[in-house]
C-alpha cells in the first residue's frame, strides 16, 4: 500500500510540474507579444494584424514622428505594394520587463534584417520601449518608443 501511494504521490506532483511548466508566465507572454507583433504587423507588412497586437489608442514614437494604428495602415498598405518586396527578419532582446496591475513595461533592443533574393539589403537597429495592458482578450500594445540606433 506504501509503494502504491507513494507512485501516485509522484505521479501527481510530476503532473502540477508540467501543468505549471505548461502557463506562461506575464513576463513570458509579453516578450512573445512584442516579437509576434513585429512579425505580424512590420514583417508581413499586414495592417489587418494592427487590432490583434495594438490597442485602439495605439501611438508609435518613431524619430520624433506620432503615428497611430490609421498611419501605420497607410505606411503598411503603401510599402506592400513596393517591389521587389523585401523579407524582413526581426530580432528582439528583451532589456527588461515590468508588470503591476494589468499594465506592463517592456525595454528591448530590435535587429531586422532586410533582405531581396536572399541578398541582405539592408540592416536596422533600434532601441525601443512599449508599454502594454491586459485586456479581455489578452495583453496589447498601447504605446511603443523607437529610437535609431546608427550601429551597435
Amino acid at each position: 500500500m506504501k509503494k502504491f501511494n507513494t507512485i501516485i504521490l509522484i505521479i501527481g506532483f510530476t503532473t502540477l510540474s508540467f501543468g505549471q511548466n505548461a502557463i506562461k508566465t506575464e513576463k513570458e507572454q509579453l516578450k512573445e507579444l512584442i516579437s509576434n507583433s513585429f512579425d505580424a504587423i512590420w514583417s508581413e507588412l499586414n495592417a489587418k494584424n494592427i487590432d490583434q497586437y495594438y490597442t485602439k489608442d495605439f501611438l508609435l514614437l518613431e524619430n520624433g514622428e506620432v503615428w497611430n494604428n490609421d498611419s501605420i495602415a497607410k505606411y503598411l498598405n503603401k510599402a506592400v505594394l513596393k517591389k521587389p518586396m523585401p523579407t524582413r527578419v526581426n530580432s528582439i532582446e528583451i532589456i527588461d520587463v515590468k508588470v503591476l496591475n494589468g499594465m506592463a513595461w517592456i525595454a528591448y533592443k530590435n535587429h531586422a534584417v532586410f533582405t531581396v533574393d536572399h541578398k541582405i539589403i539592408r540592416k536596422a537597429y533600434w532601441l525601443e520601449s512599449a508599454t502594454a495592458i491586459l485586456t479581455e482578450n489578452g495583453w496589447k500594445l498601447q504605446m511603443l518608443h523607437s529610437t535609431r540606433v546608427k550601429n551597435e
